[in-house]
């Protein structure tokens, strides 16, 4: 007992002596350097008087401080924007009725520079139909998928080595309707993107109140019907984004329509979406109005804390994730500083998020409490004209 008592007092010492340079060596590993903290943020835009096309602000996630924007491309209407897993090339959905003297709209692609933060213009390829409004590139990096709000269609291109786009290789279109005889008298495709697996993409079709999906080959660039075909949502919804929790058995819908959120269990095996509730984006009591709608909606890397846009009430909405069952809580509603917030991002470390104002000119900084989810606006926020999307991607020093 008395050896074992002076072995106990020995590792005691022992540990004692050396506390102080493993805590030295786990703070200096939680907190990155400053340059690892600094993002090049691409801002997607409508063009006009107030804009040009794609602009560049970089942002430091350590002060939570954004400089200038600078036209990083001239683009026509690129309103919604889409980086690939390797982050040197960034694409853009041009959101227009005519290209090319065909009824579609267009998808731009662009080499990053990283150190300048300009964009160098690749090529560009129809979309397949009028006004797309959201693409996504899947996670190999070998397709861009489109979804085309005014044609109500979805259409894959494959991504050439260099980044450029090749020609599309599946078009779909949708076919139906729902009850909202105005907005929902045809199909209108709103968002596409693949699960984390890779192997299924969702497209959240607003006329039709359903998330269809489809089994998808990225060697091939192909979609195709799954079984179950789709997810139906609460009639007269307006299903318009998608996110999933980290993960993956989760994913949440924001319904533009309706004002509201609704929870689902996804089966990543079937590609199969249930819903688990359905919630008011809005505060307790408040009902939706004409002038009101949801926008985008963003799942904390953490896996706490959901984030949705309410456009006209203007406000971001904020709820905490149950991790066991992925229902959700709603929390707070928050201004977000501005008018018609579109869609927002968080940076790559949680601390903060930004909120694209569209009819203020405006990306707002939102600073994010890890603890209760809590959006608080900074001071800091970024001129710019019609302001629609947000990416970040790591800046790297000047040359």
């Amino acid at each position: 007992m008395k050896i074992l008592g002076q072995l106990r007092f020995v590792i005691a010492c022992a540990l004692a002596f050396f506390a102080p340079f493993n805590s030295q060596t786990r703070t200096e590993a939680a907190e990155p350097s400053a340059h690892a903290q600094e993002s090049l943020v691409y801002i997607g835009t409508y063009t006009g008087a107030r804009s040009k096309g794609v602009y560049v602000a970089r942002f430091d996630s350590a002060s939570g401080k954004a400089g200038p924007p600078e036209l990083a491309a001239e683009a026509p209407n690129p309103s919604f924007l889409a980086l690939h897993p390797n982050q040197k090339f960034l694409y853009a959905a041009n959101e227009v009725g005519d290209f090319s003297g065909k009824k579609s709209g267009a998808v731009s692609a662009f080499l990053i520079d990283s150190h300048t933060g300009r964009l160098t213009a690749l090529n560009q390829q129809p979309s397949g139909g009028d006004g797309p409004c959201h693409l996504a590139v899947d996670r190999t990096g070998k397709s861009v998928l489109v979804a085309n709000y005014g044609g109500g269609s979805v259409e894959a291109l494959p991504i050439k080595p260099d980044g450029s786009l090749d020609t599309p290789t599946t078009f779909i279109q949708h076919h139906g309707s729902s009850v909202d005889r105005q907005r929902q008298e045809g199909p209108h495709a709103h968002f596409i993107a693949t699960d984390p697996a890779n192997r299924f993409a969702l497209a959240c079709d607003l006329g039709l109140d359903k998330v269809v999906v489809y089994k998808f080959d990225p060697a091939n660039s192909s979609l195709l019907a799954n079984d179950p075909p789709a997810a139906s949502l609460p009639p007269g919804s307006g299903p318009r984004h998608l996110a999933f929790h980290p993960g993956g058995r989760f994913a949440y819908v924001i319904n533009e329509m309706k004002c509201t959120m609704t929870a689902l269990t996804y089966d990543p095996e079937r590609g199969e979406l249930k819903e688990l509730q359905t919630l008011s984006t809005l505060p307790e009591g408040e009902s939706p109005r004409p002038d009101f709608s949801t926008a985008e909606v963003e799942a904390h890397p953490a896996g706490k804390f959901l984030y949705g846009s309410n456009r006209g009430h203007n406000s971001m909405v904020t709820f905490g994730i149950d991790g066991k069952t992925g229902k959700l809580t709603r929390l707070e509603n928050v201004s977000t500083q501005g008018k018609t917030p579109r869609s927002f991002g968080i940076d790559p470390t949680g601390r903060y998020l930004l909120a694209a104002n569209q009819d203020s000119d405006n990306v707002v900084v939102f600073r994010i409490d890890e603890m209760t989810g809590h959006l608080a606006a900074t001071e800091n926020t970024v001129q710019v004209g019609t302001p629609v999307c947000v990416k970040f991607v790591p800046a790297q020093e000047a040359k």
